[in-house]
Parts: C-alpha cells; sequence; structure tokens
C-alpha cells in the first residue's frame, strides 16, 4: 500500500463547478474544493460564484480540455498562457488535462480520444509534457480517458503506460474510476490489473461520474447518476492508497440539490470505510 507524497495537495471532496448549478454548488454542506473547466472561465472575470467559494477557503483546480497533449503537434503556446493566468486567477494548487489527442493537422476532433499506447508515442507525449510543465505555474496531472476503440498493436497496457509516462515526467495523475470503469465494459479491461500498475504515489486526485450503458457499451455522459460498480472501483482504488481528493462530475440534466448532495455523501463512506479498514 503507498501513501500520498508531502507535495500533493489534500483536496478533500468536491464537485465540478458548472455555471448551470453556481448557486447550488455554493450551498452544498462540507464541499472542500471545485474543479473548473478552464476553457469556460476568464481569468480576468471570474464569475461570482468562483470568487465567493475562493473568499470562503475553497480550493478551485482548473481542468483543461483542449490542449491535446497526446497529439503529435507540440503545445500551443497560446493555450498554455491561458490555462496558466486561469491557474493564477483562482490561487490554484495544480491544473489538471486529459492524456488524449483532440487535434491533427488543424482539425478538431470535437472529442479526447485515446493514445496508442507505443514507445513512439510516449516519447512525443513525453515530450509535450515536459513542455507544459515549463509554461504552468504549479503541477500538472493527467487524466485516463474513457474509450470505444483501442490502437491496434499496444505495447503497453494503460496502467504500464501511466507508469512509464510519470516515470519520465513526474508527471502527476488524475484517475477517473467512470473511467476505467467504461474501458472495462466496452474494451475488457481487466480494472483490478491496472490499478496495481498505477503508480499510486503520483496520484493528484480521483474522478467519479455517472454514465449509462446502451447495446453493450457503457456511455461515459456523465449526465445520470453515479452507479455501484463506479463506486466499487473507487474502492478498489481506495484499499490500495488514500487518495489526496474525490471529485464528483456532472455536465449536463442537472438532478435536484438533494441528488447531488447524496451522491457526494456517497462518495464519503467509500472514502470512510477505507479509514475504518486501515
Amino acid at each position: 500500500m503507498t501513501s500520498r507524497t508531502s507535495e500533493t495537495p489534500l483536496l478533500g471532496v468536491g464537485i465540478g463547478w458548472r455555471s448551470e448549478i453556481d448557486t447550488v454548488v455554493e450551498r452544498l454542506p462540507d464541499l472542500d474544493w471545485v474543479e473548473v473547466v478552464a476553457e469556460n472561465v476568464c481569468a480576468g472575470h471570474l464569475p461570482e460564484s468562483l470568487r465567493a467559494l475562493r473568499a470562503r477557503g475553497v480550493a478551485v483546480v482548473p481542468h483543461g480540455v483542449a490542449l491535446g497533449l497526446g497529439g503529435a503537434e507540440l503545445p500551443d503556446r497560446s493555450r498554455l498562457a491561458r490555462l496558466a493566468e486561469v491557474a493564477e486567477a483562482v490561487a490554484a494548487p495544480l491544473v489538471t488535462e486529459h492524456l488524449a489527442f483532440v487535434r491533427a493537422g488543424g482539425l478538431e476532433a470535437g472529442h479526447l480520444l485515446p493514445v496508442p499506447r507505443s514507445r513512439d508515442s510516449l516519447r512525443v507525449i513525453a515530450e509535450n509534457v515536459r513542455i507544459a510543465q515549463q509554461e504552468l505555474p504549479v503541477p500538472l496531472a493527467l487524466e485516463n480517458v474513457a474509450a470505444h476503440l483501442r490502437w491496434p498493436d499496444d505495447e503497453f497496457s494503460e496502467g504500464e503506460f501511466l507508469a512509464e509516462l510519470v516515470e519520465r515526467t513526474g508527471v502527476r495523475l488524475l484517475v477517473d474510476v467512470a473511467n476505467l470503469h467504461t474501458n472495462r465494459v466496452n474494451l475488457g479491461l481487466d480494472v483490478t490489473a491496472e490499478l496495481d500498475r498505477l503508480p499510486l504515489e503520483a496520484i493528484a486526485y480521483v474522478h467519479v461520474a455517472g454514465g449509462i450503458e446502451r447495446d453493450g457499451s457503457w456511455h461515459d455522459t456523465h449526465a445520470h447518476p453515479v452507479t455501484a460498480p463506479v463506486l466499487e472501483v473507487l474502492a478498489e482504488l481506495c484499499a490500495r492508497t488514500a487518495p489526496p481528493g474525490v471529485l464528483l462530475e456532472r455536465d449536463d440534466n442537472f438532478p435536484p440539490p438533494a441528488e447531488l448532495a447524496g451522491e457526494l455523501a456517497d462518495i464519503r463512506r467509500v472514502l470512510a470505510r477505507r479509514v475504518q479498514h486501515v
């Protein structure tokens, strides 16, 4: 079992801040922190709700979706500068992005696409990550993505690829347990094996989100309740390490405040069970 490194901030339990539920988020009890989609805010004109949360001591973490660090092209300096500005505006302890590619040859995919897990891909991504780390004022963590396809002839498993990237760059990890469940259903991922391969000491925090199964495929919608299998993956992770933070994501079809509070309570119960068994 591994423990949290002293350099990793202890975040607690949080929720994704969205403008549609800004006042709901403000009133949630015992909220430790929020995550904001970096591309949805402007550093010079932060929403009043975020400013109010900051004034209360609630930490804010910018979460990027458009850098495309998994692509073959070097990171866009203007996108990095904007992400850095948002991080400084909210006094973020770290920033996060996805291990994915989103564009090629000037064309936008409109989706977070999985990267080939090859040695060549690893070399390119490691260089992209190092460039991003140099430009950002705070540590960077990368998130594993949900997928409906895998590249042929992968040379690493998902956990092995993440571990090698951490070894080469020192980047931290944002482990999305809902995405692990998605890949288990859609691609046959052995979640237990991949958790065993992860460098747990590099985990910055964890995402939990809802989804739905249709025609044998799992859709990571962020618009449905969190299911028991996703919470079970969280419990498996917690059996191995104490995550510094856990965050509930919801991006659409927002439920009543009591339901959001209930899902946060479910997450806290999983974390509490870990404490009871340590």
